[in-house]
């Protein structure tokens, strides 16, 4: 089991995550966060923390796209391992938004520590 970042995360990238994992797993792009599913350790200490509820455990049905999602972009995206910051100012303006994926997903490097 990892746990993975849906498009719950798109234009939100509150990052209280990032300072609770234990592992620095997370990666940052553009406008959302994705977790190395490699890296991470299944302790599920990330998932409670986000405001946005994207992180979600891939035991979860449907979760496959954000299974590839984040093993794909962890890759090629910096690592981020703090929360400097960096949370967008409409961040909440976003929160629970549908659609966000198709709307907003940008496949652009943030700019990591």
């Amino acid at each position: 089991m990892t746990y993975v970042v849906t498009d719950a995360c798109i234009r939100c990238k509150y990052m209280d995550c990032v300072e609770v994992c234990p592992v620095d797993c997370f990666y940052e792009g553009e406008n959302m966060l994705v977790i190395n599913p490699s890296e991470c350790i299944d302790c599920g200490v990330c998932e409670p923390e986000c405001p946005a509820e994207a992180i979600l455990p891939d035991t979860e049905g449907g979760l496959e796209q954000w299974l590839e999602v984040n093993a794909t972009y962890s890759a090629q995206w910096p690592n981020v391992t703090t929360n400097a910051g960096q949370t967008p100012d409409d961040a909440d303006a976003h929160k629970g938004e549908d659609g966000k994926f198709e709307k907003y997903f940008s496949a652009e490097p943030g700019k990591g520590d």
